[in-house]
């Protein structure tokens, strides 16, 4: 790995961003929100907004559940920075949230459904909605959010989370949004007791009245085409008042439609939704964030130059390696610029032994001593 140390990546870091802070369009805060149950820590929380004056509505997002229980704590907001921008350049306030359990929230993991064979999903989802509840609650007293006017949005467990929320609307909730919704995924095309899954989204859907937008792309490889309809039919017939998308596959898992390489596809579909409810906040959207003058390395292919891209859009901590011969690995919204730089360099060195980490977060990597 590099010989470099923190405090010089941090500095060169800080150099590129007063160089580029008066071309800025955006603002982008870390929060820790309060609240009594995540004691002292509260829970973890990114926020991205137009850099002006004013008020913004709220975006809430909430983030889904790993398969494998050890990497809870590994998981930061940084990862849904992409989403987070998206919205934010359409006029809105958007706060990533990590619930209690995940990232450096505080408090316990509180979201156990229970053994597989005897899932209890709807505690599982109105536990998780306690948590977006709470961060609601703290956020719409800020000066710059308009507490009146809020969407949450939510990813396959976060997605449960969002449909728990509305059947108890807090104040201010006008429209909620869930991407493959859904708990209790063992892994492909398996999860535990997908009745249960219906049950629950039956119960949220008694009472459930808030605008939603479903979205569940065909090779989605934890809550497929079959469980998605039913999922749907049972929260409809209960009273739940959604809109269902049958996204076209993407990807190797449709899984992940909602994410950063998805944008291109699952923006329409939001921006439809939000024009359909009066929600649309920009006849024109913001310009994404002013690149910070990085250049991609010259021996990159023109698939490697738009991995690059995207290196660029990805969230903190990130790093970008590279090989003479223009293999490239690299990895964004790690726990710390060490992680980053060691994943990087082991997805390079799957292709080539030379490799050396060129980028770190928004700056060109330090010499190697």
């Amino acid at each position: 790995m590099p010989a470099f140390s923190l405090r010089t990546v941090l500095a060169a870091a800080l150099v590129l961003c007063a160089a580029s802070a008066r071309a800025a369009t955006l603002h982008r805060e870390e929060l820790h929100i309060p609240m009594a149950a995540a004691g002292a820590r509260g829970l973890e929380a990114l926020l991205v907004r137009p850099d002006a004056p004013g008020k913004f509505p709220l975006v809430l997002l909430s983030h889904g559940t790993p398969r494998d229980p050890k990497t809870r704590k590994n998981k930061t907001p940084w990862a849904m920075f992409p989403q987070a921008v998206e919205f934010a350049r359409r006029g809105w306030a958007a706060v990533v949230v990590m619930r209690r359990g995940y990232g450096e929230s505080g408090g316990p993991y509180v979201e156990r459904t229970g053994s597989c064979s005897n899932p209890n999903y709807t505690a599982s989802g109105k536990i998780s909605a306690s948590d977006l509840k709470a961060a609601i609650e703290a956020l719409a007293r800020r000066p710059d959010i308009d507490g009146t006017r809020i969407l949450a949005v939510g990813v396959s467990a976060g997605g449960l989370a969002t449909v728990a929320l509305t059947a108890d609307a807090p104040p201010g909730l006008v429209a909620a949004i869930s991407f493959a919704g859904g708990r209790g995924s063992l892994r492909d095309f398996e999860m535990c007791r997908e009745d249960r899954l219906i049950a629950a989204f039956h119960t949220f859907g008694k009472t459930s009245r808030v605008p939603m937008l479903w979205i569940y792309a065909e090779n989605d490889h934890f809550f497929g085409p079959a469980v998605a309809a039913k999922l749907y039919d049972a929260f409809e017939t209960a009273g739940g008042n959604a809109e269902f998308i049958k996204a076209a596959p993407f990807g190797k898992d449709g899984h992940s439609l909602f994410s950063s390489a998805g944008i291109p596809v699952w923006t329409g579909y939001v921006d439809a939704f939000l024009a359909r409810h009066g929600l649309t906040r920009r006849s024109s959207l913001l310009p994404l964030p002013v690149p910070p003058g990085l250049k991609a390395p010259l021996q990159l292919t023109a698939r490697g130059r738009l991995s690059f891209e995207s290196y660029l859009r990805g969230g903190l901590h990130k790093a970008f390696a590279v090989s003479p011969k223009g293999d490239f690995g690299w990895q964004s919204a790690r726990r710390t610029i060490d992680e980053a730089t060691a994943d990087a360099l082991k997805l390079c060195r799957k292709h080539a032994k030379d490799c050396r980490v060129v980028f770190i977060d928004d700056a060109p990597a330090p010499p190697r001593h």
